[in-house]
């Protein structure tokens, strides 16, 4: 079963092509991470909110994985970090065309 991981948090930029360029190497970096696979980057120049939708093989990914990036943003001067992790329906997933892959049952 895959699990997402929801993260939102405050910042002051960059955001746009500026959070692009910035993050690039970042965003490279995380396709390595065990059991990845894959990540919505979501921003509101608005509000000064930044964070990712997150997609996981396991449970256990994604807590390992919200763990250390909670470390890392706390490191950057982020410390009010919004984290959850929920299962995903992978049945009403599929209907609702969700990119997750439907395991057999």
């Amino acid at each position: 079963m895959a699990y997402v991981l929801q993260v939102d948090f405050k910042m002051n930029g960059p955001f746009g092509d500026e959070m692009a360029d910035a993050f690039s190497d970042l965003a490279k970096s995380i396709n390595e991470e065990d059991g990845f696979m894959w990540k919505i980057w979501t921003e509101s120049r608005e509000t000064n909110e930044a964070g990712g939708i997150y997609i996981f093989e396991s449970k256990e990914t994604a807590k390992k994985y919200m763990d250390m990036h909670s470390k890392r943003l706390s490191s950057f001067g982020i410390t009010d970090v919004n984290s959850k992790i929920f299962a995903i329906n992978s049945k009403l997933t599929a209907i609702t065309k969700g990119p997750v892959k439907t395991p057999s049952y």
